[in-house]
């Protein structure tokens, strides 16, 4: 009785201290947010100017994979970054009396990444644009870029902007160019992520034309024999600072220090330095903020009939590079699969290698390889055959070993009796094991298509425009990340989910011992 009554009044002091514990957790969990809350706003405010001048830097967002002339890295010293813009950098920060730290980013993503507070400014060949000048503010320009067209040397075509149009022409994304081309309308607009890539692809055959800023023309295009200059620099625009809307004090502060680099001749001197000077500068005086380049913000939903065609051509490019692409991984890994099993010692060691090797390096290495690699030995193939090749070589490794899996999990009895039937090995296996093992490796199978359709989003690093990045440059030049990420998330699943549902059913359908 006693025994009974000590372990009731453990279970109640018990269930008493528990209840005790959930409560004490629950008044912090209020009472900790409140007095952070009173906390910050009892901290008085300081701007960005003076939390710069304070801890005696400023940070300035760039991308330093863009290349020359404005951020890139000193082949002498690989831990030293120069350029056009880490000059002008270093200028400011001297004029402020403070120092010049530079933060990476990709460029298409400096805007968003600038109002996230990843860095104070954003210095890197940023147009002024009406689009930008909705998130941010730009302080007065440093310079006068214009989009200059490039073709290869034998190239008689192409004269002017005009001549572009039902041509394949490279650009950089979210940039002015991109703009311009889209514009023009009839091109077909290969978008890279840099400088070096679409001149590289000029020069093999695989573009008709580039179209980027004139400082990247001159220091990747000029220099190569296989290229030349067409037409004259159209398109001209203004090089600005980015800057958070509400550090108004760090605006006034740039534009002053901009302004008298400009009479000064410091800009002027810097741009000669880098071989960038051109008669253009003489009109930096005529910028208005209400003549800019390029098209006022609206939303996704106002702007769904311009963007629903444009994400439906790249989920259709996606579903075509999926299917082909699975289809051949499936063909390649059975076979690698049945080549492990069956083959003697040498050819399963080769399998066994390949499967290991591709397994082991990143997809991305591999379609560079493919694309960019493989025309130094002769071998040129275009985007959807380098993206179809890289992505079914890929998942043929996986594929290879989920049939492997499969195969061995047949008792080898079934193929001791097929061989005593008189029934010779590949005959027992096309036959008896195969179909067998598939209903088991469906599952994984299927498993990897859905996953395939996502990893097909890797394949516009070699230009190839699927949905992910018609999402990235619609994104990056409207600046609705959200919308347009909502949108293209629901045509992704709208894409894999029927898959999903077909895989169940197929399935079902082949499951032992279910009607």
């Amino acid at each position: 009785m006693r025994s009974a009554l000590s372990t009731s009044s453990r279970v109640c002091f018990s269930a008493i201290f528990r209840l005790r514990l959930v409560l004490c957790c629950g008044i912090l969990g209020i009472i900790l947010p409140l007095a952070g809350v009173m906390f910050a706003q009892s901290k008085p405010d300081i701007s960005t100017l003076e939390s710069i001048m304070q801890r005696g830097y400023f940070t300035w967002g760039a991308d330093a994979e863009g290349g020359a002339p404005y951020v890139f890295v000193n082949p002498d010293n690989p831990n030293e970054l120069i350029g056009y813009e880490v000059d002008i950098a270093n200028e400011i920060a001297r004029r402020l009396g403070v120092k010049a730290v530079m933060k990476q980013n990709s460029w298409d993503a400096l805007v968003p990444a600038l109002n996230r507070k990843d860095f104070d400014i954003i210095l890197n060949g940023l147009e002024i644009t009406d689009a930008r000048l909705e998130v941010i503010s730009f302080t007065k320009p440093y310079y006068v870029y214009s989009q200059q067209i490039v073709v290869r040397a034998t190239d008689n075509r192409i004269g002017t902007l005009f001549d572009l149009r039902d041509k394949t022409v490279g650009t950089l994304s979210a940039s002015v160019g991109m703009i311009m081309l889209q514009d023009l309308g009839g091109v077909n607009i290969k978008v890279y992520p840099g400088v070096v890539e679409p001149y590289r692809d000029l020069a093999d055959s695989r573009l008709d034309a580039v179209v980027l800023d004139l400082p990247m023309a001159i220091y990747y295009a000029r220099p190569n024999p296989q290229l030349k200059f067409v037409g004259e620099p159209t398109g001209e625009g203004f090089y600005g600072i980015g800057i958070r809307k509400e550090d108004s004090e760090l605006l006034e502060k740039l534009n002053e220090i901009i302004t008298d680099m400009v009479a000064s001749g410091a800009t002027e001197k810097i741009a000669k330095k880098w071989n960038i000077w051109t008669r253009a500068q003489s009109r930096i005086g005529e910028y208005k903020e209400n003549s800019i380049f390029g098209s006022t913000k609206k939303s996704t939903w106002q702007q769904l009939g311009k963007y629903l065609p444009l994400l439906l051509d790249g989920a259709w490019v996606t579903v075509k590079l999926s299917v082909v692409a699975m289809i051949l991984a499936i063909s390649l890994g059975l076979f690698i699969g049945i080549v492990r099993l069956y083959s003697p010692a040498p050819i399963r060691f080769i399998a066994g290698a390949y499967v290991e090797i591709i397994r082991g390096t990143p997809l991305l290495i591999q379609l560079y390889l493919i694309y960019y690699g493989l025309p130094n030995i002769g071998i040129k193939l275009d985007a959807f055959t380098a993206a179809v090749a890289g992505l079914a070589l890929n998942y043929s490794a996986y594929e290879a070993e989920n049939y492997r899996a499969g195969i061995q999990s047949i008792p080898h009895g079934q193929m001791e009796a097929a061989l005593a039937l008189g029934m010779t090995k590949l005959m027992a296996l096309r036959t008896i094991i195969i179909p067998q093992a598939f209903k088991i490796v469906l599952p994984p199978v299927s498993n990897d298509f859905i996953a395939l359709f996502k990893d097909s989003s890797l394949v516009s690093v070699i230009t190839m425009v699927e949905l992910t990045k018609v999402y990235g440059y619609l994104a990056a030049t409207s600046y609705d990340y959200i919308g347009l990420g909502l949108l293209t998330a629901a045509i992704y699943f709208m894409m894999s989910y029927p898959a999903s549902l077909f895989a169940r059913s197929l399935e079902k359908k082949m499951s032992y011992g279910k009607p």
